[in-house]
């Protein structure tokens, strides 16, 4: 879900900024001049003046520190409070995501619209086919009672010039659980006991008024920290990430400060048989069919939307879960950071009992800008030779289960199933398929096309899905 736009951009300069300002040691100092900085008086403003433009980018700073933007008792307390306690807390949050309040208030109650192409037509088949009686005419135009309308949206489709338009809430209409809604000032909450964390709503939001709470802080403390040692492990879609090898841009990693970088796909190993092996005990035992678990996102979906689903979830634990496992073995007091794709797998380093901290390929990407590291040209850290090839195809659709039937060989009878896209409309084909199953063996990611296209993401998914497949097929 790499989405081009201003919002995004903002965020990856704050990102940017803020990494430098943390290496640098000046963090308190300076943070306070940071929305000064970006919206100077005379550089032009997004919203109505340049002061809100400054009060909205220091409530997207606060996420990025990690708070969230509730945690402000008083109006004009300054970033460099918040700064002083980001460097003093000793825990990350259980709840990643926050809404920039002020930021979140444009945007009405999704219903239907009628604009000026509206011809005042004799036909008037909208008013002929709406069943609650919420259209009238009012000057030769259709108008729509937004308190009669039940959003059937049959007023729209009968309208023979298309003037109707439905006008959504896009973070409501991308979630696909239903977890985000308004309250009654008009400002979105998100319900943690729905939520999946697909990170729909990130991406979704043209005011960029959702946000994760980041743990950069925590990282670069970390990274600073000559005592500790701070251990990068990457998930496998970093390969599809920048335009350069999986071994220049472990290399790039180490010049962040890292002391060592583990692929995560070495846990994926440990997943792949470890789910080979439940998938033949389950058919022994006559179970109609096994899921795949490694995708935080689709499990969570299952245990809070799909109960139908859940009893045929695998067992088996995460390539992060496995890496973080092996990882903590070799490094016992190292501060272990996830390199990821989405905000699932924040959600899952604060679950993990290993990992630490987490990094989004969005912030790793703002690091090497900060730090004026060119991912491209760095000589190559060899790869681990004992990861299957395999094992690193995780990262796109359809991955997961290649390595399982690779592992299986040809003698096993599997007929899958894929789904690499968690929306309404396939929650609701798994809910069925439970009930009547046509496969024995199914992979679910929660991302079109798999993690190569997670929430977090900087490449375009088709050319980083490339990257990924010629890399898995080495070896």
């Amino acid at each position: 879900m790499a989405v081009t736009n201003n919002a995004m951009l903002i965020r990856r300069e704050l990102f940017a900024r803020l990494t430098k300002l943390l290496m640098d040691g000046r963090l308190v100092e300076d943070i306070d001049r940071m929305p000064i900085e970006l919206r100077p008086k005379n550089g032009g403003s997004s919203r109505c003046c340049v002061y809100k433009d400054r009060a909205m980018l220091k409530y997207k700073i606060m996420a990025l520190l990690g708070f969230s933007t509730r945690e402000e008792n008083e109006e004009f307390t300054p970033l460099s409070v918040f700064a002083e306690r980001a460097l003093q807390r000793n825990a990350i949050s259980s709840v990643p995501l926050t809404v920039v309040d002020d930021a979140c208030s444009a945007c009405v109650k999704a219903n239907y619209v009628v604009t000026n192409m509206c011809r005042g037509c004799v036909a008037r088949p909208c008013i002929m086919n709406c069943p609650k009686k919420a259209i009238s005419f009012e000057n030769g135009k259709a108008e729509i009672d937004p308190k009669l309308c039940v959003n059937c949206s049959l007023c729209m489709k009968n309208c023979p010039f298309h003037a109707i338009v439905y006008m959504p809430v896009p973070c409501e209409e991308s979630c696909p659980v239903g977890a985000i809604s308004k309250d009654s000032d008009g400002i979105e909450h998100i319900d943690d006991s729905k939520c999946i964390y697909c990170g729909r709503c990130v991406s979704a939001c043209p005011f960029g008024a959702v946000m994760e709470k980041s743990h950069l802080v925590e990282v670069v403390s970390a990274i600073k920290d000559e005592k500790r040692k701070v251990v990068a492990m990457v998930a496998p879609a970093v390969a599809g990430q920048f335009k350069a090898s999986l071994g220049s841009i472990i290399t790039a990693i180490k010049k962040l400060g890292f002391d060592d970088v583990i692929e995560v796909a070495a846990g994926a190993d440990v997943t792949t048989a470890n789910e080979a092996a439940e998938f033949l005990e389950k058919m022994k035992e006559g179970q109609a069919f096994m899921t795949t678990s490694c995708c935080p996102s689709y499990t969570e979906a299952a245990r809070k939307h799909i109960p139908e689903l859940a009893p045929y979830v695998s067992h088996t634990k995460t390539p992060l879960y496995y890496t973080a496992e092996i990882t903590r073995k070799r490094y016992p007091d190292a501060a272990l950071v996830f390199v990821g794709p989405c905000l699932a797998k924040r959600y899952e380093v604060y679950k993990d009992p290993n990992a630490d901290y987490m990094i989004s390929f969005e912030e790793l990407g703002a690091m090497f800008v900060a730090m004026g590291i060119d991912v491209i040209g760095n000589d190559e850290t060899p790869l681990d030779e004992n990861i299957d090839g395999s094992s690193r195809g995780y990262a796109v659709a359809g991955g997961v289960l290649a390595a399982v039937r690779k592992k299986l060989g040809d003698g096993v009878d599997i007929k899958p199933h894929y789904v690499s896209c968690l929306d309404k409309t396939s929650i609701k084909e798994l809910r069925a398929f439970a009930l009547k199953p046509t496969a024995n063996m199914v992979e679910v990611m929660a991302c079109e096309s798999g993690c190569v296209n997670g929430c977090n993401v900087i490449a375009n998914n088709k050319v980083a899905a490339r990257q990924v497949r010629e890399l898995a097929d080495k070896k």
